[in-house]
């Protein structure tokens, strides 16, 4: 069944998408200690373009809008995790194991 788009969804929609909710690798790297494989599995990444992330010179390779947005969401998760009640933790995750792939 199709849901009905009405004018509180489209207000989320609006809101989400104008959202401008970004965090630098640096500073998710410096405020939780995480690894560059994990960063790079928040991102849907290879640890390698992680590290490129981190490089100076010639090597380095700024993180996309996209992978900012990941770590920003996850910064906020990790920040609000035990504000979470395990039935709303439950629905987020329970469609989606490992792979990331629908079950």
């Amino acid at each position: 069944m199709v849901k009905p788009i009405g004018d509180r969804e489209l207000a989320l929609i609006n809101l989400y998408a104008y959202w401008e909710l970004e965090l630098e690798p640096r500073r998710f790297y410096s405020k939780w200690d995480v690894t560059y494989e994990q960063m790079a599995l928040i991102c849907s990444r290879s640890p390698n373009t992680v590290r490129r992330w981190f490089q100076l010179g010639r090597y380095y390779t700024p993180a996309s809008a996209c992978d900012k947005r990941h770590l920003a969401l996850m910064d906020f998760l990790l920040e609000h995790f035990e504000e979470i009640s395990p039935q709303l933790l439950e629905q987020l995750c329970s469609r989606y194991r490992g792979s990331g792939r629908l079950r």
